[in-house]
Protein backbone atom coordinates (compact mmCIF):
# COMPACT_ATOMS: atom_id res chain seq x y z
CA UNK A 1 0.00 0.00 0.00
CA UNK A 2 1.46 3.39 -1.01
CA UNK A 3 1.37 5.90 1.87
CA UNK A 4 0.48 9.57 1.39
CA UNK A 5 4.05 10.86 1.51
CA UNK A 6 5.28 8.26 -0.96
CA UNK A 7 2.35 8.97 -3.28
CA UNK A 8 3.15 12.68 -3.21
CA UNK A 9 6.76 11.94 -4.12
CA UNK A 10 5.74 9.65 -6.98
CA UNK A 11 3.27 12.18 -8.34
CA UNK A 12 6.05 14.74 -8.22
CA UNK A 13 8.22 12.38 -10.24
CA UNK A 14 5.53 12.35 -12.92
CA UNK A 15 5.71 16.13 -13.34
CA UNK A 16 8.15 16.06 -16.31
CA UNK A 17 5.71 13.87 -18.25
CA UNK A 18 2.64 16.09 -17.79
CA UNK A 19 2.18 19.33 -19.77
CA UNK A 20 0.15 21.79 -17.66
CA UNK A 21 -0.02 25.63 -17.88
CA UNK A 22 1.40 27.74 -15.01
CA UNK A 23 -1.12 28.24 -12.20
CA UNK A 24 -1.42 31.63 -10.40
CA UNK A 25 -1.73 31.88 -6.63
CA UNK A 26 -5.46 31.41 -6.04
CA UNK A 27 -5.48 31.35 -2.23
CA UNK A 28 -6.89 34.87 -1.77
CA UNK A 29 -9.59 34.56 -4.41
CA UNK A 30 -10.70 31.15 -3.16
CA UNK A 31 -10.87 32.34 0.46
CA UNK A 32 -13.05 35.32 -0.57
CA UNK A 33 -15.43 33.11 -2.52
CA UNK A 34 -15.76 30.73 0.41
CA UNK A 35 -16.82 33.59 2.64
CA UNK A 36 -19.33 35.15 0.23
CA UNK A 37 -20.62 32.07 -1.56
CA UNK A 38 -24.21 31.01 -0.72
CA UNK A 39 -24.77 27.72 1.10
CA UNK A 40 -25.00 24.85 -1.38
CA UNK A 41 -27.59 22.08 -1.03
CA UNK A 42 -26.30 18.94 0.68
CA UNK A 43 -26.77 16.78 -2.41
CA UNK A 44 -24.51 18.97 -4.54
CA UNK A 45 -21.43 17.50 -2.85
CA UNK A 46 -22.04 14.29 -4.76
CA UNK A 47 -21.84 16.04 -8.13
CA UNK A 48 -18.37 16.14 -9.68
CA UNK A 49 -17.57 19.67 -10.93
CA UNK A 50 -17.21 19.87 -14.68
CA UNK A 51 -13.69 21.35 -14.48
CA UNK A 52 -12.53 18.57 -12.14
CA UNK A 53 -13.97 15.93 -14.45
CA UNK A 54 -12.23 17.50 -17.45
CA UNK A 55 -8.93 17.72 -15.55
CA UNK A 56 -9.17 14.06 -14.50
CA UNK A 57 -9.94 13.05 -18.08
CA UNK A 58 -6.90 15.02 -19.30
CA UNK A 59 -4.63 13.28 -16.77
CA UNK A 60 -5.97 9.88 -17.82
CA UNK A 61 -5.35 10.71 -21.48
CA UNK A 62 -1.75 11.72 -20.73
CA UNK A 63 -1.09 8.63 -18.61
CA UNK A 64 -2.77 6.46 -21.25
CA UNK A 65 -0.37 7.85 -23.84
CA UNK A 66 2.57 7.19 -21.56
CA UNK A 67 1.44 3.63 -20.98
CA UNK A 68 1.68 3.03 -24.73
CA UNK A 69 5.47 3.39 -24.38
CA UNK A 70 6.89 0.14 -22.89
CA UNK A 71 9.76 1.76 -20.98
CA UNK A 72 7.51 4.46 -19.50
CA UNK A 73 4.80 1.91 -18.70
CA UNK A 74 7.25 -0.16 -16.68
CA UNK A 75 8.49 2.94 -14.85
CA UNK A 76 4.97 4.08 -13.92
CA UNK A 77 4.09 0.56 -12.79
CA UNK A 78 7.14 0.62 -10.53
CA UNK A 79 6.27 4.08 -9.12
CA UNK A 80 2.73 3.17 -8.16
CA UNK A 81 3.37 -0.42 -7.12
CA UNK A 82 0.57 -1.76 -9.31
CA UNK A 83 2.35 -4.35 -11.41
CA UNK A 84 -0.47 -6.71 -10.57
CA UNK A 85 -2.85 -4.36 -12.40
CA UNK A 86 -0.75 -2.88 -15.20
CA UNK A 87 0.43 -5.61 -17.56
CA UNK A 88 4.21 -5.72 -17.49
CA UNK A 89 6.07 -8.23 -19.66
CA UNK A 90 8.95 -10.02 -17.94
CA UNK A 91 11.21 -12.73 -19.38
CA UNK A 92 10.25 -15.33 -16.76
CA UNK A 93 9.30 -15.76 -13.13
CA UNK A 94 12.09 -16.63 -10.70
CA UNK A 95 12.19 -20.32 -9.95
CA UNK A 96 12.51 -21.76 -6.48
CA UNK A 97 15.10 -24.36 -5.46
CA UNK A 98 14.62 -27.71 -7.19
CA UNK A 99 14.90 -29.67 -3.97
CA UNK A 100 12.89 -27.38 -1.73
CA UNK A 101 10.04 -29.89 -1.29
CA UNK A 102 12.15 -33.05 -1.00
CA UNK A 103 13.23 -32.71 2.68
CA UNK A 104 16.92 -32.93 1.87
CA UNK A 105 18.22 -30.75 4.69
CA UNK A 106 20.06 -27.46 4.23
CA UNK A 107 21.16 -26.25 0.83
CA UNK A 108 24.94 -25.88 0.64
CA UNK A 109 27.91 -26.19 -1.69
CA UNK A 110 29.97 -29.22 -2.59
CA UNK A 111 32.73 -27.98 -0.29
CA UNK A 112 30.19 -27.43 2.50
CA UNK A 113 28.80 -30.95 2.06
CA UNK A 114 32.28 -32.49 2.12
CA UNK A 115 33.12 -30.55 5.28
CA UNK A 116 29.85 -31.42 7.03
CA UNK A 117 29.66 -35.16 6.25
CA UNK A 118 31.68 -37.61 8.35
CA UNK A 119 32.58 -39.72 5.33
CA UNK A 120 34.29 -39.16 1.99
CA UNK A 121 31.65 -37.75 -0.33
CA UNK A 122 31.56 -39.32 -3.79
CA UNK A 123 30.49 -37.13 -6.71
CA UNK A 124 29.12 -38.28 -10.11
CA UNK A 125 31.50 -37.40 -12.94
CA UNK A 126 29.31 -38.70 -15.77
CA UNK A 127 29.46 -36.02 -18.52
CA UNK A 128 25.76 -36.53 -19.23
CA UNK A 129 25.07 -34.97 -15.81
CA UNK A 130 27.80 -32.40 -15.41
CA UNK A 131 27.80 -30.36 -12.22
CA UNK A 132 24.86 -30.75 -9.82
CA UNK A 133 22.34 -27.91 -9.88
CA UNK A 134 21.91 -28.04 -6.11
CA UNK A 135 23.72 -29.66 -3.17
CA UNK A 136 22.13 -30.42 0.21
CA UNK A 137 23.41 -31.61 3.57
CA UNK A 138 21.18 -33.23 6.19
CA UNK A 139 23.19 -33.11 9.42
CA UNK A 140 20.41 -34.71 11.48
CA UNK A 141 21.31 -38.07 9.95
CA UNK A 142 24.10 -39.87 11.88
CA UNK A 143 27.25 -39.28 9.85
CA UNK A 144 25.38 -36.84 7.60
CA UNK A 145 23.41 -37.27 4.39
CA UNK A 146 24.48 -35.59 1.14
CA UNK A 147 22.21 -35.06 -1.85
CA UNK A 148 22.94 -33.90 -5.40
CA UNK A 149 19.99 -32.56 -7.39
CA UNK A 150 19.93 -32.38 -11.20
CA UNK A 151 17.33 -30.74 -13.41
CA UNK A 152 16.38 -32.04 -16.88
CA UNK A 153 19.26 -33.28 -19.02
CA UNK A 154 19.28 -34.62 -22.58
CA UNK A 155 17.73 -38.11 -22.46
CA UNK A 156 16.91 -37.59 -18.76
CA UNK A 157 13.43 -36.10 -18.34
CA UNK A 158 12.13 -34.88 -15.02
CA UNK A 159 10.21 -37.26 -12.83
CA UNK A 160 6.44 -37.07 -13.01
CA UNK A 161 5.99 -35.50 -9.56
CA UNK A 162 8.80 -32.96 -9.44
CA UNK A 163 11.05 -30.84 -11.66
CA UNK A 164 14.03 -33.03 -10.71
CA UNK A 165 15.54 -35.39 -13.28
CA UNK A 166 18.10 -37.18 -11.12
CA UNK A 167 18.62 -37.29 -7.36
CA UNK A 168 21.84 -38.83 -6.02
CA UNK A 169 21.98 -39.39 -2.26
CA UNK A 170 24.58 -40.94 0.02
CA UNK A 171 24.67 -41.71 3.71
CA UNK A 172 27.04 -43.43 6.08
CA UNK A 173 25.77 -46.93 6.73
CA UNK A 174 25.00 -50.29 5.15
CA UNK A 175 22.15 -52.06 3.42
CA UNK A 176 21.09 -55.66 3.90
CA UNK A 177 19.18 -57.73 1.36
CA UNK A 178 16.97 -59.07 4.14
CA UNK A 179 15.54 -55.57 4.59
CA UNK A 180 13.98 -55.52 1.14
CA UNK A 181 11.08 -57.78 2.06
CA UNK A 182 9.62 -54.83 4.00
CA UNK A 183 9.75 -52.39 1.09
CA UNK A 184 8.86 -54.30 -2.07
CA UNK A 185 5.17 -53.98 -2.91
CA UNK A 186 3.08 -55.66 -5.63
CA UNK A 187 3.89 -52.92 -8.19
CA UNK A 188 7.64 -52.95 -7.53
CA UNK A 189 10.31 -55.34 -8.80
CA UNK A 190 13.79 -55.92 -7.39
CA UNK A 191 16.74 -57.02 -9.53
CA UNK A 192 20.19 -57.72 -8.12
CA UNK A 193 22.95 -56.00 -10.10
CA UNK A 194 26.68 -55.43 -9.79
CA UNK A 195 27.70 -51.83 -9.08
CA UNK A 196 31.39 -50.94 -9.12
CA UNK A 197 32.33 -54.54 -8.37
CA UNK A 198 29.92 -54.94 -5.45
CA UNK A 199 26.28 -55.93 -4.95
CA UNK A 200 23.53 -53.49 -5.80
CA UNK A 201 19.80 -53.47 -6.33
CA UNK A 202 17.75 -52.03 -9.17
CA UNK A 203 14.26 -51.25 -7.85
CA UNK A 204 11.76 -50.61 -10.62
CA UNK A 205 8.26 -49.32 -9.99
CA UNK A 206 7.21 -47.02 -7.17
CA UNK A 207 9.25 -47.79 -4.03
CA UNK A 208 8.56 -45.48 -1.12
CA UNK A 209 10.94 -46.52 1.64
CA UNK A 210 14.05 -48.60 2.27
CA UNK A 211 15.79 -49.80 5.42
CA UNK A 212 19.48 -49.52 6.27
CA UNK A 213 21.89 -49.66 9.19
CA UNK A 214 23.13 -46.18 10.06
CA UNK A 215 26.58 -45.08 11.25
CA UNK A 216 25.64 -45.95 14.86
CA UNK A 217 24.44 -49.46 13.98
CA UNK A 218 20.73 -48.73 14.34
CA UNK A 219 18.23 -49.92 11.72
CA UNK A 220 16.51 -46.93 10.15
CA UNK A 221 14.04 -46.34 7.37
CA UNK A 222 14.50 -43.70 4.68
CA UNK A 223 11.92 -42.30 2.26
CA UNK A 224 12.38 -42.52 -1.47
CA UNK A 225 12.03 -38.85 -2.39
CA UNK A 226 10.90 -39.22 -6.02
CA UNK A 227 9.16 -42.60 -5.76
CA UNK A 228 10.59 -43.63 -9.14
CA UNK A 229 13.09 -46.23 -10.34
CA UNK A 230 16.00 -46.45 -7.91
CA UNK A 231 19.49 -47.90 -7.98
CA UNK A 232 20.68 -48.71 -4.45
CA UNK A 233 24.09 -50.02 -3.45
CA UNK A 234 26.74 -50.05 -0.74
CA UNK A 235 30.25 -48.79 -1.43
CA UNK A 236 32.73 -48.91 1.44
CA UNK A 237 31.05 -47.41 4.51
CA UNK A 238 28.46 -45.58 2.44
CA UNK A 239 25.04 -46.46 1.09
CA UNK A 240 24.22 -44.64 -2.15
CA UNK A 241 21.14 -44.39 -4.29
CA UNK A 242 20.14 -42.83 -7.59
CA UNK A 243 16.50 -41.90 -8.08
CA UNK A 244 14.82 -40.52 -11.17
CA UNK A 245 13.51 -41.31 -14.62
CA UNK A 246 16.81 -42.91 -15.70
CA UNK A 247 16.90 -46.37 -17.21
CA UNK A 248 18.87 -49.10 -15.47
CA UNK A 249 21.74 -48.65 -17.94
CA UNK A 250 21.81 -44.91 -17.34
CA UNK A 251 21.74 -45.34 -13.56
CA UNK A 252 24.58 -47.88 -13.68
CA UNK A 253 26.59 -45.49 -15.86
CA UNK A 254 26.12 -42.66 -13.36
CA UNK A 255 27.04 -44.98 -10.45
CA UNK A 256 30.22 -46.10 -12.23
CA UNK A 257 31.30 -42.45 -12.50
CA UNK A 258 31.13 -41.80 -8.73
CA UNK A 259 34.51 -40.79 -7.38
Amino acid sequence: MVDEKDLEQRLGDLRPYLAYPPTPNLVGAVRARLVTAPRRPWWSSFVIPRRLALAAAAVLIVIGGLLAIPQTRDTIAHWFGVKGVIVNTVPSLPAGPLGQSLRLGQRTTLAGAQAGARFQVLVPTDPSLGQPDEVYLNDTMPGGEVSFVYRTRPDLPTSSKTTVAILVMEIQGGVNKNFFGKMIGPDTTLTEVTVNGGPGYWIEGSPHVFFFTDAQGAVRDEDMRLATNTLLWQQGDRTLRIEGAATRAQALQIAASMQ
